[in-house]
């Protein structure tokens, strides 16, 4: 269940660990939830796919066929990982599962209403807000700010730009993904901003407005692939990864869970990048 609300927000996913009565499993599954991609990853898989894979006739069951196998991809790594964390550094005896049906009774829809508010809605937004006010402040900063004539995200794209090279992306989609931490939404606004040396976020356009942008600046269909890739699996978000430190009380394992996707989508990104430029 846990994995299904991380499709919705990881950071509800992780919430919904707390119904799993051992604390070794209840770990597993937040560390991992972050596998699967949250609505806010759904734009840019869907844009991309669009805009390089399923253009033309056909395009919406192209776009969805890939964007099943980007779903089950995730799945199907979580599963994987699952497997490796219950088998060295969260080794246990595996619990049983138990259901017990409790009694009917006639749901209470408001009490239903007003937990759920509470419980998932203000606690995620509140959190989301902390972060989101003070990491826009300093995007508009550092994208604004000038150093020799080039702002300071510039400055750290090119710095990235060998390693992105070697994930078959590039250092301005990297520094992205570092300046979108507080939110998967803004990844791409933010590489569009750094392609068209802008200082502030705009809309990304249609696909085919996109896809002549990201032509323009290099990109091919591996970087596209690799891109994807990168969505899929790299750190959760700043509202996910306060979630996982009240959850497990603990900065370790919340500094764990954004290490183990990030370090999957960089060897996977990698391998893929090396596979296209031999071939």
């Amino acid at each position: 269940m846990h994995m299904c609300m991380g499709f919705g927000c990881n950071a509800a996913g992780v919430t919904g660990c707390r119904i799993i009565h051992s604390p070794r499993e209840r770990l597993i599954a937040i560390l991992t939830n972050s596998f699967v991609p949250c609505n806010g990853r759904f734009g840019t898989l869907i844009a991309i796919i669009t805009a390089f894979f399923a253009s033309g006739t056909g395009g919406s069951l192209l776009s969805a066929f890939y964007l099943t196998i980007l779903i089950l991809s995730g799945v199907i790594l979580t599963l994987f990982v699952s497997k490796l964390l219950s088998i060295t550094i969260l080794k246990g005896i595996p619990s049983a599962f138990t259901l017990e049906l409790p009694p009917y009774r006639r749901p209470q829809i408001l009490k239903v209403l007003l937990r759920s508010l509470l419980d998932r809605t203000i606690f995620v937004l509140g959190r989301a807000c902390i972060v989101a006010a003070p990491a826009g402040m300093l995007l508009w900063i550092l994208a604004n700010i000038k150093v020799d004539g080039s702002s300071i995200l510039a400055i750290a794209a090119d710095f990235l730009e060998t390693f992105g090279k070697f994930m078959g992306l590039d250092g301005k989609i990297l520094t992205a993904f570092i300046m979108g931490f507080p939110a998967n939404e803004i990844v791409m606004p933010i590489a569009v901003m750094l392609y068209q040396s802008g200082s502030v976020l705009t809309e990304t356009g249609a696909g085919s407005d996109l896809y002549d942008i990201l032509l323009a600046n290099g990109w091919t269909s591996v970087t596209a692939i690799c891109m994807m890739t990168f969505m899929l699996f790299h750190f959760p978000c700043s509202t996910t990864c306060l979630t996982i430190k009240k959850e497990t009380g603990s900065i370790r394992w919340m500094l764990l869970a954004m290490f183990l996707p990030t370090v999957c989508g960089i060897i996977i990104c990698s391998i893929i990048s090396c596979i296209f430029s031999i071939f």
